[in-house]
């Protein structure tokens, strides 16, 4: 399937398996379609299983923003807790599509605490409550993190995934490697089919002359990349050039994006230090993963100038990394998009493209490790290898068994999808965005068209109402929740929350016509008499509570009760 196949899926709205090998443009798909959403005024939820995969798409970690954290369970009570947060309601309530980026690095458990979540937050029994779910992977990639006696669960066999069914998008796409001998060798691997040939070609890269260059090394251990640095930054007799970063916004997210982030908060240069681009600037010729060495520093500004081995050179200024919400910056750090580049870790390597890189496959110690060294590279000349045994190119016999259901589940979704005529596409595409509250016109088309207009009526013209006065406009008319949510196309427990909302900002709005059965109310504000400290006004303790005394009350019953309390 190719990248512009997947789009088209993509934007009918249906819940998408992403995936392909390395280097087949998986990340760059999902940011135009994150561009797609924007241009339609549709909010995405942007994020991935780590840090570093999040900032390729200026977004946050699941665990983040799903409220998960570094939990291993989910039970009612810690659902219950995380409805107190209200940074967590207006993220959900902002929410149409949720994208979780290097899924395979993501527990399976893991998965199914994030569905819940949605669940419970989108108030709505739908798989992860209604959102459409963008997962992209690859499972011959890097595995989840084994934490002591729980073992590895990949997320397709998790409940969530099940639940979810997505279709399958396989790219076939290679925009990585033009070399077909190292594209050969790296889908023997994946097919589990290499043979002495394939051994023989990474056999002549041991200890192999890389000309002119010093390679990345690449680590399995984060303390031999550390000490290989320090150690080559210390042997060049230079004057050292610091280079702090600066950041913005909340302390919490600012740690968050130090620590998801691979720029340095110091970075060190000397001239003739060898250094790594670790952001694309396709204007100035080199990307994420480009390798150059610093020849001097620009007389007017301090910036490095670094001679990139494509033969581009430039000055290297300054960089944003953000952790962006509904097309807002929430936190932000700048630094100098550089990195030492005598040495890096496989796992930190992984999304990147480098020119050059010397590899030890001796001592990886786990599925998919020596996968992602090769396919960081863009063709076999650019490989040295220390060392190399057939353990480090071995995949996970589970993963070539599903691998090969993946591929036959996308080649009948490519299929299917191709028999679509232009008009039913297209149909499809205008449901989806109206589904998801969205603008038919494209955003900036929208805001070219308002423009002339303002021009033509030399007024300004408002085109958004805030979600919750619409909610607070309907409740004024005497409507029903249950007429509002019908007229709205929301679940009852977003207008449950509206009304909440509403009654806190403006607490003179008259309710009486949505009052709950008085034993209702008289249930609740008994129930949460009784309780004591942090869990006074919680729900799921109101809810034990009565179902402990034979009442099976809703949350969404609870809730409105309250309101009457």
């Amino acid at each position: 399937m190719t990248q512009e196949q997947a789009l088209k899926i993509m934007k009918t709205g249906v819940n998408i398996y992403l995936t392909g090998s390395a280097g087949a443009g998986k990340t760059y798909l999902l940011n135009k379609y994150i561009s797609y959403l924007q241009e339609h005024d549709i909010p995405v939820a942007v994020t991935a299983s780590t840090g570093i995969a999040a900032t390729h798409m200026n977004g946050m970690t699941i665990h983040s923003w799903s409220g998960i954290g570094i939990k291993n369970r989910m039970d009612e009570r810690d659902l219950s807790d995380l409805e107190d947060k209200k940074y967590l309601w207006k993220r959900f309530e902002k929410a149409r599509v949720l994208i979780i980026d290097e899924v395979s690095m993501l527990h399976g458990y893991q998965l199914d605490m994030i569905e819940k979540v949605c669940r419970r937050f989108k108030r709505s029994n739908d798989p992860f409550g209604g959102l459409q779910v963008i997962l992209s992977g690859d499972f011959f990639q890097l595995p989840p993190v084994e934490k002591t006696g729980q073992g590895v669960s990949m997320v397709y066999e998790s409940d969530a995934w099940q639940i979810l069914n997505p279709a399958i998008c396989y790219i076939s796409e290679q925009h990585r490697q033009e070399d077909e001998v190292l594209i050969n060798i790296l889908n023997t691997i994946r097919s589990n089919s290499i043979e002495e040939l394939q051994y023989e070609q990474l056999e002549k890269r041991i200890n192999a002359e890389l000309k002119n260059v010093k390679p990345t090394k690449l680590y399995t251990h984060n303390i031999n990349v550390d000490n290989e640095n320090n150690i080559e930054l210390g042997k060049i007799d230079e004057e050292t050039k610091v280079y702090q970063m600066t950041s913005t916004g909340k302390d919490n997210l600012i740690e968050i994006l130090k620590k998801s982030c691979i720029a340095y908060e110091n970075l060190y240069l000397k001239i003739g230090a060898e250094v790594m681009s670790i952001k694309n600037n396709f204007d100035k010729g080199y990307v994420n993963g480009s390798r150059g060495k610093v020849i001097h520093f620009d007389t007017e500004t301090g910036n490095p100038v670094v001679m990139f081995y494509n033969g581009v050179t430039q000055t290297v200024s300054p960089e944003l990394w953000a952790i962006e919400e509904d097309g807002k910056i929430k936190a932000s750090i700048t630094q100098i998009p550089l990195r030492l580049a005598w040495a890096i870790t496989i796992h930190k390597s992984q999304g990147m493209s480098l020119d050059h890189a010397e590899i030890d496959l001796r001592t990886t110690f786990t599925y998919g490790m020596g996968y992602v060294a090769l396919s960081r590279v863009r063709s076999i000349s650019g490989i040295k290898l220390l060392g190399i045994n057939k353990d480090s190119l071995k995949v996970n016999p589970k993963v070539l068994e599903f691998d090969q259901d993946l591929k036959n589940e996308s080649y009948n979704n490519e299929i299917m999808f191709k028999k679509l005529s232009k008009e039913d596409q297209s149909k499809m595409e205008i449901n989806f965005i109206e589904r998801m509250g969205g603008s038919v016109i494209p955003e900036k088309k929208k805001k070219a068209t308002l423009s002339k207009t303002h021009q033509q009526n030399s007024r300004t013209i408002d085109t958004k109402v805030p979600t919750v006065l619409i909610t607070k406009e309907l409740l004024d008319q005497g409507k029903s929740i249950k007429e509002i949510t019908k007229e709205r196309g929301l679940t009852a427990g977003t207008i449950t929350h509206h009304i909440e909302q509403i009654m806190s900002a403006y607490p003179d709005t008259k309710i009486s016509h949505i009052r709950p059965p008085k034993k209702h109310i008289d249930l609740v504000e008994k129930a949460n008499k009784k309780l004591k400290g942090e869990d006074i006004g919680k729900l799921n303790p109101i809810k034990i509570m009565l179902e402990e005394e034979g009442y099976n009350l809703s949350f969404e019953e609870i809730r409105l009760a309250k309101l009457f309390i």
